[in-house]
């Protein structure tokens, strides 16, 4: 665990949770699991908060806890889960994308909370939908509910893990922490709901205006009813399944990038077909056949089967082997060679920092290495047909910033350089991981700015927000336009001029976070790729 990684843990656990539960969090991280009272004793918080703490933290998955054989429970935080809140905009966005507004409102819900069962979820959504409508128009649950079962098919929702009935069956004292267990097989599968009913309103609507049935609503629904069909059942975002479809989304960019929009099609349209069947850490997809492939494809896409087996052929010879042919039946199987696109992807970010910061010679000079594996300082000056003592320069700057490496191959035992190959390569695991440090770093200092600016100008967003609320309330109550002007000019031209800076500044800081986290997917998919195949 870095420093660069440890630093933005705090950040984004301060962020969303608090000082308490980010200090807490923070010194799990830099210590390894620890027992309840060791937690509380070395950081000097009492027992009541930490556990409060803690609560929040295995509530977001950020925690996990384990029983040791003395009986001692033990708790552990998930670095790698609490930089995953950085992408929460992003799974955000893509089900607003697949799903619409409900699927984005649904997931949003599960971050924000962590774990929800489903009625809840349903209700929170419809009510939050409701209130976006127009007056007289409400969202039905059995519409949300429609929307949630299509999630958890898709696998982009799952159940959590639950504690085993047998467990609870046990005459005996109850242990230390419950084991929390699933079935494969239940991870996907929707309890039968039947909700009937629709979103409300926060402000009392007509049918509520004695305020007395309002009142008595909760009361007869809890008299009447049995238990919720749901309780004990709790959903929450699969993230790996979103990971599944941000590399599948950035395989189709580059393959369209490479050649031209059918083919792209193609590779989407067979990512499309093995994204359920194939594990989110598969180095390939399921095979496909030819046949298979072309009764999948898009309606809109009125390609021939003889173009579509054309199109195969030139995406399986492609040097870069995104696809591969696995056989000769149906046509042809063809499968995605995901560790080997990956790889590629990963080496494209890395020429293009090498270019942006070293500009397109030092960027020549890696891809010749990178092509012929190693190198002497001569051969490079030769294949690159540039002058020695630039070419040098470029050698060791790249050197130094850890994007190449020398290995040293000596003729003798003495290691004399008189007598020593010294070979310049590329490994791009380690210039990977270094560049991911660099990427953690980047994101913590785009974090402290975006709080610095927003402390800085703390009176003055303090400010326009009492002006705002004023104007809401007085529109609410029929005020003049004069009266409104008025309430609008307590922001003199310089403070509005200031907020518009800084609404600038915030969303260039937002939109940088962004793109950052998308060079971080990136490196994070390579490099977990690679260390399950070594």
């Amino acid at each position: 665990m870095t420093q660069a990684e440890i630093k933005l843990c705090s950040l984004l656990l301060q962020e969303h949770f608090g000082e308490i539960v980010e200090k807490i969090g923070v010194h799990l991280i830099r210590t390894g699991g620890q027992p309840l009272r060791v937690i509380a004793h070395d950081t000097g918080t009492s027992l009541d908060q930490v556990k409060k703490a803690l609560c929040v933290l295995i509530q977001h998955n950020l925690v996990i806890h384990q029983v040791h054989k003395r009986g001692v429970v033990e708790y552990e935080a998930q670095c790698s889960r609490v930089l995953r809140m950085l992408r929460y905009p992003r799974y955000i966005y893509t089900a607003k994308t697949l799903y619409s507004d409900t699927g984005e409102l649904i997931v949003e819900e599960l971050l924000l909370n962590g774990k929800m069962t489903m009625s809840a979820v349903v209700k929170k959504v419809a009510d939050r939908l409701t209130e976006t409508m127009e007056d007289g128009k409400t969202m039905d649950y059995a519409e949300v509910s429609n929307t949630f079962v299509r999630l958890v098919d898709t696998h982009f929702v799952q159940r959590c893990p639950l504690v085993p009935a047998t467990e609870n069956s046990d005459t005996g004292p109850p242990p230390p922490a419950p084991t929390l267990v699933i079935n494969e097989k239940d991870m996907y599968l929707v309890p039968k709901l039947s909700l009937i009913g629709k979103g409300k309103r926060r402000r009392s609507s007509d049918e509520d205006a004695t305020g007395e049935p309002k009142a008595k609503r909760p009361k007869q629904t809890t008299d009447n009813k049995e238990p919720i069909p749901d309780d004990g059942i709790y959903w929450q975002a699969n993230l790996d399944r979103f990971h599944q479809h941000f590399r599948d989304q950035a395989i189709v960019s580059a393959v369209a990038n490479r050649m031209d929009q059918t083919s792209s099609e193609i590779v989407r349209t067979m990512l499309r077909m093995s994204e359920v069947t194939t594990p989110s850490g598969a180095p390939f997809t399921q095979p496909l056949s030819s046949n298979e492939i072309f009764r999948s494809l898009p309606v809109g896409y009125n390609i021939s089967k003889q173009v579509l087996d054309q199109y195969l052929t030139l995406l399986a010879d492609d040097p870069l082997e995104f696809v591969g042919k696995s056989g000769d039946s149906g046509g042809g199987m063809y499968v995605i060679n995901l560790h080997k696109a990956l790889g590629s992807l990963a080496t494209a970010t890395l020429e293009s920092v090498v270019q942006e910061r070293f500009g397109s010679r030092c960027a020549r000079i890696f891809r010749l290495v990178l092509q012929k594996k190693h190198l002497e300082q001569k051969q490079v000056e030769d294949f690159a047909m540039i002058p020695a003592k630039e070419a040098k320069d470029m050698l060791y700057k790249m050197l130094s910033e850890n994007f190449i490496s020398l290995q040293e191959i000596p003729k003798t035992p003495d290691h004399a350089p008189s007598r020593t190959f010294y070979l310049y390569t590329v490994s791009i695991l380690s210039a990977a991981r270094m560049l991911l440090h660099r990427c953690y770093k980047s994101v913590a200092n785009l974090i402290e700015r975006r709080q610095f600016e927003t402390k800085e100008n703390k009176r003055l967003l303090e400010k326009s927000q009492r002006v705002e609320a004023i104007i809401a309330s007085m529109q609410a109550t029929g005020a003049e336009e004069a009266q409104l002007q008025e309430i609008e000019e307590m922001i003199t031209a310089p403070e509005r001029q200031q907020l518009e800076t800084l609404k600038r500044n915030v969303n260039k800081l937002d939109a940088c976070e962004i793109q950052v986290d998308e060079t971080i997917f990136l490196l994070e998919s390579y490099i977990e790729s690679t260390m399950k195949r070594q």
